[in-house]
Formats: structure tokens, sequence, C-alpha cells
């Protein structure tokens, strides 16, 4: 049984102290080559923790844990990481993700309402404009706070204007990582029954992945706004005598 535990806690594998850094769609690439048996894993016991559904929010906080630190390039110790993250957050994910549930509910029902009425009245294009930017608005700044709540403890009102923040400075990474996340699915409609193993072995674990990769830098550069904003102050000379 050892080989069995070893699969689930030992340290993932690293890269060469030397290696050219990547950046990019190069470095994406790179870090799925070499971390995917770490996400076929991770999606499992994505889908395992979210079977009652309510843990839902906290399944998902535990995934983009660690999968930022796949992006960092951290250490990571699958089942533990996992397992902690889901405790840590489940209180705060799950209130979290019900207020960008209900929110993004409402924004796809302004766009159905809206859509369907635009086909007799145009002036009805204005409010569904309104509600398409406002509907991806939302689920970038849910991309950009679930990472943001796994990176740092912060205050919820805090947490929620940085995240407002990099929602503003960088949506179209998050953007781009929606895309790819459906494509994904977009894949697994179109090829079925040939694709029927795509949720159950990388489609949760590799759209998380993709979302904290695109959103990273980000979340980064508003952590540490506060710090580079400060005023840096000279120390005074001291009076001659």
């Amino acid at each position: 049984m050892q080989w069995l535990r070893d699969m689930w806690t030992r340290e993932g594998p690293g890269i060469p102290k030397d290696a050219p850094k990547r950046t990019g769609l190069a470095l994406f690439a790179e870090i799925l080559v070499r971390e995917w048996w770490e996400m076929v894993k991770l999606n499992i016991l994505f889908l395992l923790a979210s079977l009652l559904i309510v843990t839902l929010p906290a399944a998902l906080a535990a995934m983009a844990r660690v999968s930022v630190a796949l992006v960092e390039d951290r250490n990571t110790y699958l089942l533990r990481d996992f397992t902690e993250a889901f405790q840590r957050y489940f209180w705060r994910s799950t209130v979290w993700g019900l207020a960008l549930a209900g929110a993004l509910a409402i924004g796809l029902y302004a766009i159905v309402t809206y859509a369907a009425g635009a086909r007799d009245n145009l002036l009805l294009s204005a409010p569904l404009t309104i509600a398409l930017v406002a509907t991806a608005y939302v689920a970038v700044l849910a991309c950009h706070l679930i990472v943001l709540m796994v990176m740092r403890d912060l205050p919820a009102l805090r947490l929620l204007r940085l995240a407002a923040l990099a929602s503003v400075i960088r949506p179209l990474p998050a953007l781009g990582a929606l895309a790819f996340a459906a494509s994904l699915w977009l894949a697994h409609i179109l090829f079925y029954p040939v694709s029927v193993f795509m949720p159950a072995t990388f489609n949760f674990s590799l759209g998380m992945f993709a979302v904290a990769f695109g959103v990273h830098r980000a979340a980064v550069m508003v952590l540490d706004l506060p710090n580079a904003t400060q005023p840096h102050r000279e120390p005074h000379a001291r009076n001659a005598l």
C-alpha cells in the first residue's frame, strides 16, 4: 500500500534550476506537461469533494489553492494541501459562491429576457448590451476573487475591492481563461462519446488551472499595490549643532 499512499502524498516534480524561464503560453504548456498527472488526481479529488453539491464552492477553492501553487512552482503535497484548503476556506467560499452564483443567475436571466425582447424592439439592445457586459464582468470578478482569496487572507470588503480592481486592470486574461475552460466542455460535447472521460480526468482541474494562470499576474499586482503606493519617506537629516 506504500505506492498508493505515495501517489497522493509525494512531492510533485520540479524543474531544473538552470532552465530558462518561460512566459505566456509557453509557460502554460510547460507546467501542463510537467504536472498533468497531478491535475488528473486533482480533478478526481474535486469530483469526490463536490459530490454533496453544497461542498462545491469549498472544493473549487481547494482546487484553486493547488492550482496557484502549480503556477508559482511551489512544492505541492496534493492530498494534504487540498484537504487543508477545503477545510480552511469552506465557509468563506460558500458565502462568496452563493453571492456570485446569484449575481450570475440574475445577469443570465436579464440577458435571456432582453435578448427575447430585442427581436421585436431594437431599443432593448442597449440594456441587453449592458447585461452582457455586467455578466461578463461578474464572471471575471469571480475568477480574480477566488484566486485572491486563496493567495492571501483578507477582510471581505478588501478582497472584493482588490478583485474588482484586478478585473478592471487585466480583464482579458481572465476572459481568455474562461473561454479556454468553455472550449474544454465544447470539445466534450462535440466529440461525445469519445470524450466521455474528459470531465472525470481533467476538465475541471485544467479549467481551474487556466483561470489561476490567467489571473495570477493581476492578483500579484493588486496585492503589491498598497505597498507600492505608500509614500517613501527619507530619514530627516539631523540639524547641525
